[in-house]
């Protein structure tokens, strides 16, 4: 997993509407990406939802944001449009975002082992390094802990 003082990855994919964001765009500019494992679940929902209602904090510290999951664009653009969030969210289907930061790991979940995403968050200042890797995510109170 990509850790305290990595560089940002370069990497691209599409967002909810299918426009393609690249992670050149963020040099420059704090950025606050997180990785949910599965758009519209309670947990996913929740976090997501929580840095929405805190995004005009989040904007006054400089702080850019972006959802990532494995799900379809469908998907991400159901989950962006019914809850009208304020940031993109990539869809990436083919894993390959989510293998460059480490989090797409082995899972175990009611005595079943699979693979997946672990719900990580990784802060970068304007130079693309990693300041903070947020591996215990509250969901309910996820900007609080960017914040502090």
């Amino acid at each position: 997993m990509l850790k305290v003082n990595d560089a940002l990855p370069e990497f691209s994919g599409l967002n909810q509407d299918g426009i393609e964001i690249k992670s050149v765009q963020f040099l420059g500019k704090k950025l606050v990406i997180f990785f949910y494992p599965k758009a519209n679940t309670p947990g996913c929902t929740a976090e997501a939802c929580n840095l929405s209602e805190n995004y005009l904090s989040l904007k006054n510290k400089g702080f850019e944001i972006l959802g990532v999951s494995a799900d379809p664009i469908k998907n991400q653009k159901k989950f962006h449009d019914k809850f009208s969030f304020p940031y993109d969210l990539i869809a990436d289907e083919n894993r390959e975002i989510c293998t460059l930061f480490g989090v797409w790991q082995l899972k175990k979940f009611m005595g079943r082992e699979f693979m997946g995403i672990v719900r990580t968050t990784f802060l970068f200042d304007e130079n693309g390094i990693c300041t903070e890797v947020i591996e215990k995510v509250n969901t309910k109170n996820h900007s609080e802990q960017i914040l502090k």
